[in-house]
């Protein structure tokens, strides 16, 4: 009786991915669990790519990678301290790992790749995606911010032959790159959220931005499945240069599946009817923010898709939980803080303010830098301070693009805005304005390391309530 044959991470498969690029290999055979390229993340039976970089280079912890469990390394040079693993060598480690990581991903014949991109809720959706068609399949996804020319190798260098799933996020800063991500991928479902000028100093043009996160759909089969989100105009006109089958969804009376009546319930969560080809359920989300109802939709599209229907969907959504990018926590003093320092965009920006706003108690916003706006740099943070006037009591800002924030609040609104120019000052004046049961958010882009401020003030906050006892829990939308 004839069974076919699990494909194995090994060397064979090392060696038939990369063909004359491989220049040469020492030591015994081996099996591998998965690819790292940072030597302190090794575990037994990883592959470690010595890539070069800006800060360091990959060669250097090579070593230390096979000393901490390592079964071999993907080297461009030989060395000392290596011996003991299997060494692949070739000239450049990093064509190598995407070469090793496509041929990976063709062996996987039973797998399903769902790609997801836009500007915002990457992450959001990629994780409610997960959590939605878990019970049911076996599911992986790529952690954090795996989503670009390094990160989509080493996400389907993990996975596994039993997997039924993968939903990787896939990023970019120019065209070309979402197509090569789909390349190596070969994505079957694909999701588009939203586009808008985030990274158009590095693209060009918004014409670009939009071209970038077409390539997506334009990458899926005749049997593949486009979900387009209806409310953004731009997103919708890709549905033109797809031969796969199309859903759109969103709020829009166009939409196949549609989110109406979106009604906040603060840090409980939101509610909302869910349509689906004429059947109409009530939902209770678990998490707060309503601005998610876009990233819940695309979810709801895929899990429908794979066979769930409205009742099996309605039924699963109130025991979501998930651990995604913005967090609520309680700080001493019975302080609620709105954690969303991984990065800012004017439509998360948007988001996140209108999130505090639904929070309880005085709403407070420390806001930094949008980076990466190109031309609409200056128009975008003064829309920001814009709405922040009309959303906040009381705002702190820092950067220089920050400062433009504040301005704009000062202009269009009666807040109490001040501008700080020093990231080590930021939390202790923040503390000292802070009352028990206020509420703040802190958000800005990753370069200005803003979680640093975050965790200063929790170290404040923990030394002027002393006496009183508080709680940790998260609420993660």
């Amino acid at each position: 009786m004839k069974t076919d044959k699990k494909p194995l991470f090994d060397s064979d498969l090392i060696n038939e991915a990369l063909g004359k690029d491989l220049q040469s290999r020492l030591g015994a055979k081996q099996t591998f669990k998965r690819a790292v390229i940072d030597s302190r993340e090794v575990k037994s039976g990883d592959l470690f790519v010595a890539l070069p970089g800006t800060i360091t280079n990959g060669h250097l912890h090579a070593a230390a990678a096979i000393k901490a469990g390592a079964n071999g390394c993907l080297l461009e040079r030989h060395v000392e301290g290596t011996e003991t693993g299997e060494i692949f060598f070739v000239n450049d480690t990093l064509n190598a790992l995407q070469k090793i990581a496509a041929y990976w991903r063709r062996s996987l014949r039973d797998l399903t790749v769902i790609g997801v991109t836009g500007n915002v809720g990457k992450t959001t959706t990629k994780i409610l995606t997960a959590e939605l068609i878990a019970s049911k399949y076996e599911v992986q996804f790529s952690k954090a911010n795996y989503n670009n020319e390094i990160g989509v190798p080493l996400c389907l260098l993990e996975l596994q032959p039993t997997t039924d799933f993968s939903v990787i996020e896939m990023g970019m800063y120019t065209t070309n790159e979402i197509s090569l991500l789909c390349k190596w991928s070969k994505p079957t479902i694909g999701i588009v959220l939203n586009v808008g000028p985030v990274h158009l100093e590095r693209a060009g043009s918004m014409e670009n931005i939009i071209k970038a996160k077409q390539e997506l759909v334009e990458a899926l089969p005749e049997n593949g499945v486009a979900i387009l989100n209806s409310d953004d105009p731009a997103v919708r006109k890709m549905a033109e240069h797809t031969s796969a089958n199309v859903i759109f969804i969103g709020q829009d009376p166009s939409a196949m599946i549609r989110g109406t009546q979106i009604t906040s319930n603060g840090q409980n969560g939101f509610s909302f009817n869910l349509e689906i080809k004429n059947q109409k359920r009530k939902i209770q989300v678990p998490f707060p923010g309503k601005h998610l109802i876009t990233n819940l939709l695309a979810a709801i599209a895929v899990a429908n898709t794979l066979g769930m229907d409205i009742d099996e969907i309605a039924e699963k959504i109130p025991n979501l939980d998930s651990t995604l990018r913005t967090k609520i926590s309680t700080l001493p003093g019975n302080i609620l803080l709105l954690d969303d320092t991984y990065n800012a965009s004017p439509v998360s920006m948007h988001a996140a303010i209108t999130l505090l706003s639904e929070l309880p108690g005085r709403h407070f916003a420390l806001l930094g830098d949008m980076l990466e706006l190109g031309n609409e740099s200056q128009k975008a943070h003064q829309e920001i301070g814009k709405f922040a006037a009309k959303n906040i009591d009381v705002l702190f800002t820092i950067g220089d693009l920050g400062l433009t924030i504040s301005e704009a609040a000062h202009k269009f609104g009666n807040l109490e805005a001040s501008h700080i120019n020093e990231r080590n000052t930021a939390a202790q004046i923040i503390a000292n304005q802070l009352r028990p049961g206020d509420a703040i958010l802190i958000k800005g882009s990753r370069g200005l390391r803003l979680e640093t401020v975050v965790m200063e003030l929790s170290k404040i906050l923990s030394e002027i309530y002393t006496s009183q006892s508080f709680s940790n829990n998260e609420v993660e939308p």
